[in-house]
């Protein structure tokens, strides 16, 4: 069965008039409102070992239900309005009676959701397939982020199938806003959640809350912000703003280290995508690999003869990467400010490369 857009018998198309949405014989708005979105009592937690499922979900009571997000390692269990802090209160206790601990357990009260599974079982699939195609491309934009949790299509196409599935849990069809453009608007945060989920929220914010503060300082100024007026401008100290820019720095490290491979989508990652969120966090022992690496990549080699370029310290190589890499700057900016060409920092830059291309080949045999 395939979906298709089609009219209504009382509504014919017309040259300015879209035809409304049909998936399984029933127009979409008519399938949604068939199964309304109800608010419901929902207790969210984790727990230090995985739960027996089938047991948990055997011994719940009358009309709750429980969902496990594998990724998140999230169990999120549903329950009646004016019942959640009683939910909670018996998650807990079965949990401790199965020698299992409960981790951030929190009831939330009138949660608006629906089961995807209510909804007429052709009317779903049909708009699962006519929607897949179209939240991809939506997120072609995004793909050099997707590509660092997501490298496999299978995969990708399983992860937009959950979230259009997971778009159509929450889309509240007395909004008056079309599911498409719900559906297109959930998928830019949760592309962005990718990042949040794996490596934990404050990087990810960090990074987002400082390019927004540059991008509105320059729409203001006509120009970069310094160190103090960007720390002005974001209301924190420069102590604070340093600290957090080498959180900042250490995201956009991880995408110029990872354009050293030479694959075919190294370009697209040389230099940070100022339209998408930043979403990937090195844990502290890439994070002292990738300084070290550069820093011996700039350092002088010691069996140059005297008077070679390569016995001298490569600084322009070294202020190059690290500009553009942690300082979130372009070529043409750090040439104005050096009073250099592009090209002679492309030359310096290309130095830096060789070797780490090098060092990094020699770490991962």
């Amino acid at each position: 069965m395939t979906s298709a857009v089609q009219n209504t018998p009382d509504q014919p198309a017309d040259a300015g008039t879209r035809a409304p949405l049909v998936f399984g014989g029933v127009p979409e708005a008519e399938g949604f409102a068939k199964v309304p979105i109800t608010a419901r009592d929902r207790v969210h937690f984790r727990v230090d070992r995985d739960l027996p499922l089938a047991e948990f979900r055997a011994e719940l009571p009358d009309g709750v239900t429980v969902s496990h997000d594998e990724g998140e390692g999230l169990y999120r269990v549903d329950g009646p309005c004016g019942q959640g802090q009683v939910l909670a209160d018996w998650i807990r206790a079965w949990c401790a009676g199965r020698d299992c601990t409960t981790v951030g357990l929190r009831a939330e009260a009138g949660v608006r959701r629906r089961a995807p599974r209510d909804l007429p079982p052709a009317f779903l699939e049909d708009l699962c397939r006519h929607y897949q195609p179209l939240s991809l491309k939506r997120l072609q934009r995004n793909m050099s982020t997707i590509r660092l949790h997501l490298p496999d299509p299978d995969d990708l196409s399983q992860q937009v199938a959950e979230w259009i599935l997971k778009a159509v849990g929450q889309y509240d069809e007395t909004k008056g806003v079309p599911f498409g453009a719900f559906l297109a608007t959930q998928l830019s945060k949760w592309v962005h959640d990718l990042g949040r989920n794996a490596h934990g929220r404050t990087a990810a914010d960090t990074e987002n809350r400082q390019q927004k503060a540059v991008a509105a300082f320059q729409a203001e100024h006509q120009r970069r912000p310094t160190e103090r007026e960007l720390a002005a401008y974001m209301g924190q100290s420069v102590a604070t703003l340093r600290r957090n820019s080498q959180t900042v720095a250490t995201l956009n490290g991880l995408r110029n280290l990872q354009s050293l491979d030479g694959g075919p989508d190294a370009t697209e990652v040389l230099l940070p995508d100022s339209h998408e969120a930043p979403d990937q966090i090195m844990d502290e022992a890439d994070q002292t690999l990738l300084s070290h690496a550069l820093t011996a990549a700039c350092a002088p080699d010691p069996t140059a003869a005297r008077g070679q370029r390569a016995a001298q310290p490569n600084v322009l190589g070294w202020a190059t990467w690290y500009l553009t890499t942690w300082g979130g700057q372009t070529k043409t900016q750090v040439s104005a400010d050096l009073a250099t060409s592009v090209r002679n920092m492309n030359v310096h830059a290309d130095r830096v490369e060789r070797v780490l291309k090098d060092r990094l080949a020699e770490l991962s045999e």
